[in-house]
């Protein structure tokens, strides 16, 4: 069977929503293959096996959160400020809230990282290749912070997005408003 990258991508996304709504137990092929609307064995397919299936989620997940060319040519003719990084943030939150079910199997990975090290390796690569490319573009825009503010960032909006996709502490305050709190106090 060919393998196009349309139909790749289509596999990725329903293997997503399997993890978001499953959680790692639900993830099969059968599964992903059910929620694509593919014949029975397309996923095993594309992914010959769940390693190369979670591989290939973590792939789809790096693609469905990054920025737009759009948002980033708007972005670049501002001028470095603690407003402009807080927008890249806001953004950033609005990415992930928005496309509510790659947050949600990104952190079904990432538990699924605390009992598998096959995946802890893969998504830990992963991750410490975006912390990097965030700290390098950071310094290339000439924006506030560096590595450490960076890493507090990563740490604060992950336990920002896992309160608003779950049960919020505080339902009422705006998660913009989050931010710039955020931002206000972290770039001091």
């Amino acid at each position: 069977m060919a393998k196009n990258q349309t139909r790749r991508r289509l596999i990725a996304d329903a293997g997503l929503s399997v993890l978001a709504a499953e959680g790692s137990r639900g993830l099969t092929h059968r599964a992903v293959d059910l929620v694509a609307g593919v014949p029975v064995g397309t996923t095993s397919n594309y992914f010959r096996s769940r390693d190369s299936l979670v591989e290939g989620l973590v792939e789809r997940i790096g693609e469905r959160l990054a920025p737009s060319e759009e948002d980033l040519a708007r972005r670049s003719s501002e001028a470095p400020s603690r407003e402009l990084f807080a927008d890249y943030i806001r953004d950033i939150v609005r990415r992930l809230t928005e496309d509510r079910d790659v947050t949600l199997a990104l952190f079904e990975l990432r538990l699924e990282s605390s009992r598998r090290p096959e995946v802890a390796a893969l998504l830990g690569a992963w991750q410490r290749a975006g912390f990097a490319g965030d700290v390098e573009f950071n310094s290339s825009a000439g924006l506030p912070g560096g590595r450490r503010e960076i890493a507090l960032f990563h740490y604060a909006i992950d336990g920002l997005m896992l309160d608003r996709l779950t049960t919020p502490i505080d339902p009422d305050t705006s998660t913009d408003d989050i931010v710039d709190d955020l931002v206000a106090g972290l770039l001091r």
